[in-house]
């Protein structure tokens, strides 16, 4: 395990989307922006049901995902790591969440009817940053 480094945890109280990498079923990278936050231990980002990402992770584990600081361009994390849980319990109050810090608003938007929303952790394996 790593730990995030304390020069970048700001990172994740700002607005930086992450684009995370997971590995499809024919082995080629898939890359999508996501919301994120830090839970002191695991980086947490939100999906649903169904949707390529849970789909992947399913089926492999592992992961990895850059951080830009919307700041700075140049300042920089990557985190490579594995998916040690992915569950949909607290998963509406997490989108929530991070609906209000990426939004301001207090619920998520874009909600559908009968979607099942899962918080997926992220257990930091190697780091790098820069800046």
């Amino acid at each position: 395990m790593a730990t995030i480094p304390e020069n970048c945890r700001d990172l994740f109280a700002k607005k930086a989307f992450a684009h995370v990498a997971t590995v499809g079923r024919d082995g080629t990278p898939q890359v999508t922006p996501v919301w994120v936050d830090y839970d002191g231990a695991h980086v947490r980002f939100n999906t649903a049901r169904g949707r390529v990402k849970d789909k992947n992770l399913e089926r492999n584990p592992k992961v990895a995902l850059s951080m830009q600081d919307p700041d700075n361009p140049y300042r920089y994390l990557q985190i490579r790591g594995r998916v040690v849980e992915m569950t949909e319990k607290g998963a509406d109050d997490h989108i929530d969440a991070l609906a209000k810090k990426y939004l301001g608003q207090d619920r998520y938007p874009q909600r559908r009817a009968g979607e099942v929303r899962v918080v997926v952790k992220i257990l930091p394996e190697k780091i790098q940053s820069m800046g």
